[in-house]
């Protein structure tokens, strides 16, 4: 059985829903991922994960529910590359307070929204509460649990944890998900190594952050090292994220503010 819920008639949509129901939207990107990748590469990942994930919960108890991913977001660090479709950053916020007034309409009173670009991570942060305090929706936000930034170990690129753009994990993810759109014969790296000597400034959780649009590191739009990437380890990348995705919605599923 599909758990798209939009595969519904409206009344069978709303009979299907109870204050049990978790309600997914995944939240993608429309934007340039180099010259190897499709602009649609942010996109498939979170719908894909996001559906494998929301089956594997509802196998697990969870009455999860997939809505169709929102495609463009605020991907204005990408704004120099035409072909990138984003919004600003006031249009995706009312978008996703608007997508929170439409769940609360509904039995349903959990939202879950599964970013799968991290340019949306702050503000879906910030949207969680002002759709709590405004609705009453319990609300979370997580990534689709597939991003990696190779540190040298093991087999993986150096990407001195930066691979955060078009690079190796991305690239095998789509080469798992959709190798027709790959071409691999252009894949680059492209890391900006000089910021690693920097003990406090980065990227991914630095305690001092910084604003770049991408083309801050060269004119190829990767930030990462795809030259590398392999579909068996983003085989690898889609079950962690499936299992993650599961996981964090059996948690959702229990969570209460207070006892």
């Amino acid at each position: 059985m599909s758990r798209l819920l939009t595969d519904l008639p409206q009344p069978a949509a709303l009979a299907a829903l109870d204050a049990r129901s978790v309600i997914v939207q995944p939240v993608g990107a429309l934007e340039q991922h180099g010259a190897h990748l499709p602009l649609s590469t942010d996109l498939v990942i979170p719908e894909e994960i996001g559906r494998r994930g929301v089956e594997r919960a509802v196998t697990q108890g969870v009455d999860a529910w997939l809505l169709p991913p929102l495609a463009a977001s605020k991907s204005d660090e990408h704004h120099w590359a035409p072909g990138t479709i984003w919004l600003e950053a006031q249009t995706l916020w009312r978008t996703l307070v608007d997508v929170g007034r439409s769940v609360a309409a509904t039995p349903a009173r959990t939202l879950v929204f599964l970013n799968g670009h991290g340019g949306n991570s702050a503000l879906l942060q910030v949207v969680n509460r002002e759709i709590r305090r405004r609705f009453g929706l319990k609300t979370f936000s997580m990534g689709t649990g597939t991003q990696r930034a190779g540190g040298g170990g093991g087999d993986g690129p150096d990407e001195h944890g930066m691979g955060i753009h078009a690079g190796h994990s991305e690239t095998s993810l789509m080469l798992a998900l959709r190798p027709e759109m790959v071409d691999m014969s252009r894949a680059v790296r492209n890391v900006p190594e000089h910021i690693a000597e920097f003990a406090t400034i980065g990227f991914n959780g630095s305690p001092v952050s910084f604003g770049w649009t991408s083309d801050d590191f060269g004119p190829s739009g990767v930030i990462g090292d795809a030259t590398g990437a392999n579909a068996a380890y983003g085989r690898e990348l889609v079950e962690e994220g499936t299992a993650f995705v599961a996981t964090a919605l059996v948690e959702i599923s229990r969570f209460e503010h207070a006892r």
